[in-house]
């Protein structure tokens, strides 16, 4: 049994190319991130799995941001009202900084151009960002910055040079099957999060990568266990944007009210019921008026219903939960510092794909924060990799390299199996209400040991699918993120954010902590203190 590797150093590749910086990413953080790094002087390339400013759960949709004017009053109470929700596990420092960085760079999107609508007193209202204008814009702007974009050209393998610093990547073209490396000075993680393929909205190029590419070079994660994220969503439909719930009725399928439903906890009652019975809704609480703005302000909501011939306002209609896993959760790459540096030299990490808990503790939801935390992350990474490279020198992109992670890469071996029977049986572990929504101690370790015997599987037999490569190592991270996110579950013995554990239903003081976790072959979990993470200064470049 031999390992393919997809790089060394005498492979013919389909192109080659040298850069500062490469970003792995296209959304709202990677983009953000080459705008940083090329306005810093960085050379840099960007690699996206899909394309470059349509790809992703940020281009799918609107969004809110945490954009808060610098009145002490407004930020005292943004970073407190979500303290409690999230277990107060998130860091003022960190608030204070990302509220900062979000309202000069929300700013920079107006002195773009972006066309940000305006209130009843004739001011700017810049508190929310349509997805699809949003993304247009930045990709415009990191092609006037010098940015190198690959379209359709997921990466594959984190470059490493012999101290094991992260030093590129390669990939191929999805569309035409050709190879390619990058050398780099310095990588940053942008790919998102994980949603396991549950088809909600924008979702479906999440799918771990980047976490499985991260840790193959030594990177560890953190809050995994914050990872069960559902989104409401017509059973009909993948639109998973649920603001307008708010003003809805949940039902039986008698048409009786469920009890709770609409309340603060109504998600859990919703699942609970989803159990046994269907749920049904209808959008009744809004007004005329408030009618017509959701439908100006989120347009792709209504889609599925005018397709499908359903008034929302007037008509009940069958609603499911989507898991979204970490991009509405809030565990990912742990980064070290005010940096984005990752535990690995070289190595970044923005938005989704690197924790949230900083600012979120244990909870988070659509938008918002996360928005917030794209484009922050994405600027101080961006900032931090260029000023890096530059020390570095300029000849460093072309030091001896290796490839890392093997996942995939697996030819001669008598054990063959197909992709799509890993993600399944993946899925089977995830999905689930009452495996993952509603956690216990017996549920997890079953799931877990089902988990550990799929990453055997795929980890050391070939692949009879192979020849779509970018799908296994798709798999691959979907197991390696379901490993993590329930060994970290498993480890928190108490309920805390959105980390529900039947087990254990109060928030314990003494597990006021961060959970570190990694380990591919081997996962590990330990508690980390949280004064232990405080951030270091970033020097500005």
């Amino acid at each position: 049994m031999t390992q393919k590797q997809l790089f060394s150093q005498d492979s013919d590749f389909d192109q080659t190319l040298l850069a500062d910086v490469l970003v792995i990413g296209g959304g709202p953080a990677g983009t953000w991130s080459a705008w940083s790094a090329a306005n810093t002087g960085a050379k840099v390339v960007l690699v996206d799995k899909g394309y470059c400013g349509t790809s992703g759960c940020a281009a799918a949709s609107g969004n809110g941001v945490w954009y808060v004017p610098p009145e002490p009053d407004s930020r005292e109470a943004a970073m407190a009202s979500r303290e409690a929700l999230g277990g107060f596990l998130s860091s003022r420092d960190w608030m204070q900084r990302v509220l900062d960085q979000t309202y000069a760079n929300v700013n920079q999107l107006a002195e773009w151009g972006y066309p940000f609508p305006r209130d009843e007193d004739g001011r700017l209202y810049r508190r929310s960002l349509q997805g699809p204008e949003y993304m247009r814009l930045m990709r415009q702007q990191i092609k006037r910055a010098g940015v190198k974009i690959l379209d359709h050209s997921p990466a594959l393998q984190l470059l490493v040079d012999a101290e094991g610093a992260v030093a590129g990547a390669t990939g191929v073209n999805r569309q035409t099957g050709e190879k390619w490396v990058v050398r780099s000075h310095s990588v940053i993680i942008a790919t998102g999060g994980c949603a396991f393929l549950s088809k909600a909205l924008g979702c479906n190029v999440l799918t771990g990568d980047g976490y499985l590419m991260a840790a193959e070079a030594g990177a560890d994660m953190s809050g995994m266990e914050f990872s069960n994220a559902y989104g409401i969503a017509p059973a009909f439909s993948s639109v998973t944007k649920t603001l307008f719930y708010n003003w809805a009725t949940f039902t039986y399928e008698d048409g009786i009210p469920i009890p709770g439903a609409g309340s603060q906890k109504g998600r859990s009652v919703i699942a609970e019921t989803l159990l046994t019975q269907p749920v049904y809704a209808i959008i009744d609480k809004a007004s005329e008026e408030m009618r017509v703005t959701m439908r100006l302000s989120q347009p792709n909501f209504f889609l599925p219903f005018d397709r499908a011939g359903i008034d929302p306002f007037t008509q009940r209609f069958p609603v499911t939960l989507r898991l979204e896993g970490t991009v509405r959760g809030t565990g990912g790459i742990r980064i070290t510092d005010y940096t984005c540096g990752s535990s690995v030299r070289g190595l970044y990490a923005a938005g989704d794909a690197a924790t949230r808990e900083l600012i979120c503790g244990g909870f988070t939801g659509g938008g918002s924060h996360n928005a917030a935390w794209a484009l922050s992350s994405g600027y101080w990474a961006g900032q931090s990799a260029a000023r890096y490279s530059h020390n570095l020198g300029m000849q460093a992109n072309q030091r001896p390299v290796q490839a890392v992670g093997g996942v995939g890469f697996i030819s001669g071996s008598e054990k063959q199996i197909h992709t799509e029977d890993i993600i399944k049986a993946t899925q089977a572990e995830v999905f689930p209400y009452n495996h993952n929504y509603f956690r216990n101690e017996k549920t997890l370790r079953e799931s877990l040991q089902r988990l550990h015997f799929l990453w055997h599987k795929i980890r050391h037999s070939e692949v009879a699918d192979n020849s779509n490569i970018v799908r296994t190592r798709e798999a691959a991270g979907m197991v390696a993120t379901a490993r993590w996110m329930y060994s970290s579950a498993l480890e928190r013995k108490e309920t805390r954010g959105m980390h529900k554990h039947l087990d254990y239903s109060q928030q314990d003081a003494n597990q006021h902590h961060y959970l570190i976790s990694g380990g591919l072959d081997q996962v590990w979990v330990k508690a980390a203190p949280i004064q232990e993470t405080k951030a270091k200064e970033l020097v500005t470049v």
